[in-house]
């Protein structure tokens, strides 16, 4: 007779459905998320996936709320309610936005230790003091989104609300910094590529990631993480001059953070990321699926898309090996990286924009490190 099957519990029936929507989602703390959040939550996310909302933005959802039901719960003892009342709205802008000076007179400004410690313990707070001024407003948007989703109105936009988030700005002045504090230009890379000079496995991995991220314009950890073998496309070589032609692909980027799915937005790679792009997929035998995969201990290629905050600890791991910098530099500095070196090689900046496919010439030169403008002609024209 067959053993009947023991029912889930609710934490482990929320694990399962968030494993549904791993493919479009991927999320490296589902267990913690499960329990974490509610039914309805998880819910609202299989919505939104059913939507076809973009992959970053579902990413960013799902972080923030995490986020936010941690914090309800440690301020509140409670789950988040839906909708939020004003009182919770501004309690958030209290606890995230509040002058580090005023503390040291008032132990009782901004969030309190108990809850501070609370969210450190989970992970969910790393640095010390008030978050950027860009990540609550981030947060408050993405929960005022999740409570139109679940059919509320919410306080979000009240005059109260938006008088709380002005006046703290303006109290804690932060400047901002940049993604990657130096960028990956063409002498970093090569030194992160001499760390990958081997046949390996990891090593054949390692190089193309990060040749590809960088000679496809500076591409997003999301973009390469989730790259496919069906968008690539093989294109005629390119011929030079007293050498054989260079191999071309073109990479169909599909639904990226500023454009949508229906565009087909393309970039080219030529030459040696071809090469090295070529190398890994025929060590690893893909012919199909994901391109950029995990590999286990024992060298087992994994089924499964590496998560993009891997593209990140590779670049960082191959920054340490190359004796540079780790805190210096991320999977983001490719991509100010590609354009600075486009800079410094003299390629002008729409050119570049076409392969990096930024739209605002505003935003693409803003990539540019200001060592490149301060060496500039722009810089000396008394000098």
């Amino acid at each position: 007779m067959a053993k009947p099957k023991t029912s889930l519990t609710a934490v482990e029936r929320r694990a399962e459905e968030l494993d549904t929507i791993a493919a479009v989602l991927p999320m490296e703390r589902r267990d913690e998320l499960a329990e974490l959040l509610t039914d309805q939550d998880v819910e609202t996310l299989r919505h939104l996936v059913n939507q076809g909302m973009g992959d970053n933005t579902l990413r960013a959802l799902t972080s923030d709320l995490a986020y936010l039901e941690a914090w309800g719960l440690a301020a509140t003892g409670q789950s988040l309610p839906w909708p939020a009342p004003e009182a919770l709205l501004l309690k958030f802008v209290a606890h995230h936005l509040w002058d580090p000076q005023h503390r040291e007179t008032d132990p009782d400004h901004g969030m309190p230790a108990d809850v501070d410690e609370d969210l450190r313990s989970q992970g969910f707070l790393r640095s010390a003091g008030p978050h950027a001024p860009s990540t609550v407003r981030r947060r408050l948007a993405n929960w005022s989104t999740l409570t139109k989703w679940r059919g509320f109105d919410g306080a979000f936009a009240s005059p109260s609300v938006k008088s709380a988030i002005r006046l703290a700005v303006r109290a804690v002045p932060r400047t901002r910094g940049r993604k990657s504090a130096k960028a990956v230009t063409g002498d970093v890379l090569a030194k992160l590529l001499a760390t990958c000079a081997t046949d390996s496995l990891r090593d054949l991995r390692d190089r193309a990631i990060l040749m590809v991220a960088f000679a496809s314009g500076g591409r997003r950890r999301s973009e390469i993480a989730g790259l496919r073998c069906e968008q690539l496309s093989i294109e005629p070589p390119i011929p030079i001059d007293n050498g054989a032609p260079l191999p071309s692909i073109a990479i169909h980027l599909g639904r990226t953070k500023t454009t949508s799915g229906e565009q087909d937005d393309v970039v080219y790679l030529t030459g040696r990321p071809v090469e090295a792009l070529n190398a890994w997929r025929a060590a690893a035998k893909i012919d199909s699926g994901s391109v950029f995969r995990g590999i286990g201990r024992w060298g087992t290629v994994s089924r499964r898309a590496i998560d993009p905050q891997s593209i990140n600890a590779i670049l960082k791991q191959r920054v340490e090996l190359a004796g540079l910098e780790r805190g210096e530099f991320s999977a983001h500095g490719l991509r100010s990286g590609y354009l600075t070196e486009a800079a410094n090689r003299g390629i002008p900046l729409p050119e570049a924009m076409e392969q990096s496919r930024h739209r605002s010439v505003q935003q693409a030169s803003s990539y540019y490190n200001s060592a490149t403008r301060r060496e500039g002609q722009a810089s000396r024209l008394l000098g």
